[in-house]
């Protein structure tokens, strides 16, 4: 596996807006586009707190990814990647253990162009990238076999990733196929949008998205419970997302002044 794989699909369409795009607009980042910074403001008119809710996204991504090399979790296979943003997966990760090995993988090829910054392991760990989407799960375990080793634990990350596949797309089957995949020991760490508590927010930014050709599928907390049915959930089990293992972390600037978080977070091992 190399760090620049290319594909048919490499061509980037500035076109249509990306999520992944929007949420680095909303971070403050540089790489994005006019059509992603536009859609970005109609959403932001809808609920102006989405710049809070996209940090403290990734805030529970840090104390998820802590928490887990904290348990001794030295392998990762993170889907639905997102344009670059230090601290990255793998300098939480290897700040605890530097021996430990990360695989990126999107399916955006912006991602792809920027894969350098995520590329920069420690001596001692790995770091490696693919373009994949996550509706193709064979191909990128196939792949990741070439960095990982599948009879040690992994760590599945999906990050604000499963809110845009909804269960037409066999969201929930293709969590299963993964963890399937992956020896006794592993864990999934998962982040979810949530329209459980701004129900008429959450149905305007769904209208927004579909108007772009993107399907949006918050789900409430039962919901989200049921990508974890096979596995043992961490304590405290699926939590608001700024309320999983807060110790772990810095608390995010707002966040106190946006409750509950539209969101839920939650790790857990399999047996």
């Amino acid at each position: 596996m190399t760090g620049h794989d290319a594909t048919p699909s490499s061509r980037i369409d500035t076109s249509k807006p990306h999520p992944a795009r929007m949420y680095d607009w909303w971070l403050g980042g540089k790489d994005n586009y006019p059509v992603d910074e536009e859609m970005g403001r109609q959403l932001l008119a809808i609920e102006p707190r989405i710049p809070i809710m996209a940090r403290a996204n990734r805030a529970f991504m840090h104390r998820a990814t802590r928490w887990l090399a904290g348990q001794g979790v030295r392998q990762f296979l993170d889907i639905g990647t997102g344009i670059p943003t230090a601290p990255n997966l793998h300098q939480v990760a290897q700040q605890i253990a530097p021996d430990a090995r990360i695989v990126y993988c999107d399916n955006d090829p912006i991602v792809l162009a920027h894969a350098e910054a995520l590329l920069v392991s420690t001596p001692e760990g790995s770091t490696e990238y693919l373009q994949a989407d996550v509706r193709d799960p064979e191909t990128i375990i196939e792949r990741a076999r070439e960095a990982l080793d599948f009879t040690r634990p992994i760590a599945l990350s999906l990050i604000a990733l499963l809110h845009f596949v909804p269960d037409e797309d066999g969201a929930y089957e293709l969590v299963d196929r993964f963890m399937d995949a992956l020896p006794s020991g592993s864990y999934l760490m998962l982040s979810h949008g949530t329209g459980q508590f701004t129900r008429e927010n959450a149905d305007e930014a769904d209208d927004l998205y579909k108007k772009s050709g993107i399907t949006l599928a918050l789900r409430d907390r039962h919901e989200v419970e049921r990508f974890f049915h096979k596995l043992e959930l961490v304590e405290p089990g699926v939590a608001v997302l700024d309320t999983w293992h807060p110790e772990l972390g810095e608390p995010v600037e707002g966040q106190e002044d946006f409750q509950p978080m539209p969101g839920f977070g939650a790790v857990a091992r399999k047996a």
